[in-house]
């Protein structure tokens, strides 16, 4: 028997952002694939209601309904005040949400809701799950439990949202051990790793993939004597990219950081690049697509993310399955991921652990076949599989 899930999703992409959230695109298409589950995704749009704000332009010409890899989402618009909303945004996405769950459940019934993030995610579909009289998944992915959960009015509706919920997945072991310090029922609990499309992202000979990505992207064309350290996230504090930068300045002159990712701290960046004098050695990528990520992955020796928090980041993984080990902080399910040397090393969020940890892998010249292997066991089938089994014990 088929199932139908209603799945709410801040972070999806969408045709002006097209990698926001494109691992939960590639979960529930991968539910989707198996035939079992039919996926219908609702992935709120916040706005600012009175200030038409430069940086929301974009936001406002996503459709208000879409269709990929067999599932069917859909856009509708919040209102969101950036950087005040924050204790009210669940709500807020619950009221404007909940007509159009209404509707569709009353059009064709739902088995079943879940979240894919714990915040603001967790307590609005609470609200749609009690409205409609359904179980409730929860899945907590890092920042949602590590941010929110230090703040008492989101932690109240956290608390609240997974004493509703039948199950609450976590994307590691680590993860779920911080969930359970937060109060959250360790008895619903299960570990859903993520996966990660081996088609795409697998080791390329070294120099093709440097060529390639030269060919395509001009910017980045590294010279040949130049070892390649990726650094890929959202450009924020958080990610650590300061950090790596600072690192690089302990490095050997012909080691080149090459960071992927936009946001808010970009100025800074560049500003302390330029201070630092490395202008030459570092190369700000943006927002790499589907075809241009594996390429430099494939071409870099390493990757280096100094996350002040994670759950089992993406990157990681992607990194690894490209032939790149990793230097990270032992943060979330660092651990779970480092198992043996050819993964990288886990080094102290600070400059000159993270140049130690480089140099480390740098020397060593793993085998990108033997760093790839690391990643054998994640895969977007397995973690489908999974999911269609977490969800149908669920719902009994």
């Amino acid at each position: 028997m088929t199932l139908r899930l209603l799945s709410l999703a801040t972070l999806y992409p969408a045709p002006p952002r097209p990698g926001f959230g494109r691992f939960v695109q590639n979960q529930m298409e991968g539910l989707a694939r198996r035939g079992d589950w039919e996926v219908t995704v609702i992935n709120p749009i916040g706005l600012p209601p009175l200030l038409p704000l430069a940086r929301y332009a974009a936001l406002r010409t996503i459709p208000a309904v879409e269709h990929s890899g067999g599932v069917t989402v859909y856009h509708p618009r919040f209102a969101l005040i950036p950087g005040l909303s924050g204790r009210f945004n669940p709500l807020l996405i619950a009221r404007a949400v909940l007509p159009l769950a209404r509707r569709l459940h009353a059009e064709r019934p739902f088995d079943m809701v879940d979240a894919q993030f714990f915040y603001p995610d967790g307590p609005a579909a609470a609200r749609i799950a009690r409205a409609l009289n359904l179980p409730l998944a929860i899945k907590a992915r890092g920042g949602d439990i590590l941010y929110w959960g230090t703040r008492p009015a989101a932690l109240a509706q956290i608390r609240a949202a997974a004493d509703q919920a039948r199950v609450l997945l976590s994307v590691s072991a680590a993860l779920a051990r911080d969930m359970v310090a937060l109060g959250l029922p360790e008895e619903r609990m299960q570990v859903h790793y993520t996966g990660l499309d081996h088609s795409r992202f697998y080791p390329r000979p070294r120099d093709d993939a440097r060529r390639a990505l030269a060919e395509r992207l001009p910017a980045l064309a590294i010279p040949a004597t130049a070892r390649i350290v990726a650094s890929v996230g959202a450009l924020i504090a958080i990610k650590g990219q300061a950090l790596a930068i600072e690192a690089l300045r302990d490095l050997p002159d012909n080691v080149a950081l090459v960071l992927v990712g936009a946001g808010p701290d970009e100025a800074a960046l560049r500003q302390q690049v330029a201070r630092a004098g490395l202008d030459a050695r570092v190369r700000f990528a943006g927002s790499l697509g589907h075809d241009d990520l594996p390429l430099l992955l494939s071409a870099a020796e390493a990757m280096v993310l100094a996350s002040e928090r994670e759950g089992i980041a993406n990157a990681w993984i992607e990194a690894l399955a490209s032939g790149a080990p990793l230097v990270i902080p032992d943060v979330g399910g660092a651990r779970e991921v480092i198992d043996r040397p050819a993964a990288g090393r886990l080094v102290a969020r600070e400059p000159a652990a993270i140049a130690q940890g480089l140099r480390d892998v740098l020397d060593a010249q793993f085998d990108p076949a033997e760093v790839a292997a690391v990643a054998a066991r994640f895969t977007w089938d397995t973690n489908a599989a999974r999911l269609a089994e977490i969800y149908r014990a669920a719902i009994g």
